[in-house]
């Protein structure tokens, strides 16, 4: 596990959830720059933050008729 600095402790205090699960469901959710703005950091915070616990972010373009599928792996 990543070490936290304390701007991330404070995100998930304020949230009460570990950033490892806050940040694909807000990213998912709203988006990069909506994620960063309602946490109160920058993108690049945000980009550094995703980086440093191993969230991996794609972006993928589907054609009409085509359907995405994400697997979780335990």
């Amino acid at each position: 596990m990543a070490r936290k600095t304390k701007l991330m402790q404070r995100v998930e205090d304020e949230h009460q959830r570990p950033l490892e699960k806050l940040l694909p469901e807000m990213v998912n959710d709203i988006g990069l720059s909506a994620t960063a703005d309602t946490l109160g950091v920058s993108k690049a915070t945000l980009g550094y933050w995703l980086l440093k616990l191993g969230i991996s972010v794609r972006r993928v373009a589907l054609a009409p008729g085509e359907t995405l599928e994400v697997k979780r792996v335990s």
